[in-house]
């Protein structure tokens, strides 16, 4: 049997809730131990689902088999979320989603452009530098919650 490959496509506000589980997941993989306490208490899955469909005008989803398995949502100059299922993690999903992010953020005219990573996410950080991005330096990123933003200490790339 072959392997599957990956797609890629604009999101549509049915891929809401296949994107709040990828981001779910993979938000907790990455930040529990790593942010706030207070932050982990505002991450509910319910959460996820209201800010996936909040962003889905700015969202490309990879799919394999159909299945959606990981997003890259887009916000003025910043890739603000990039999440890949666990069962594709190592898969070049990433990286796929990773290039169609900067592809779309130059089409839009942007020149530079950034994103968060929280100070102790240590795969995410590897990938990111593997991928020729470069940490610019800590700074307080303000993460949106329903009592309001949360200072997040992360690192610019």
């Amino acid at each position: 049997m072959g392997e599957s490959s990956v797609s890629l496509r604009p999101a549509t506000p049915g891929d809401t809730a296949a994107i709040a589980r990828v981001w779910h997941q993979g938000w907790l993989d990455g930040h529990v131990g790593h942010v706030p306490e207070e932050l982990v208490q505002h991450r509910g899955f319910d959460q996820f689902v209201t800010r996936a469909a909040d962003r889905v005008p700015f969202t490309w989803v990879a799919e394999i088999d159909g299945a959606v398995v990981g997003f890259v949502t887009l916000k003025d100059d910043e890739l603000e979320q990039i999440f890949v299922d666990r069962s594709a993690r190592g898969s070049g999903v990433a990286a796929a989603l990773l290039e169609r992010g900067e592809s779309e953020l130059r089409a839009a005219g942007h020149r530079t452009a950034w994103l968060a990573v929280v100070t102790g996410n240590a795969r995410a950080r590897a990938f990111y530098e593997r991928r020729g991005w470069r940490d610019a330096g800590g700074f307080l990123y303000y993460a949106e919650t329903a009592a309001g933003p949360l200072p997040v200490p992360s690192l610019r790339t």
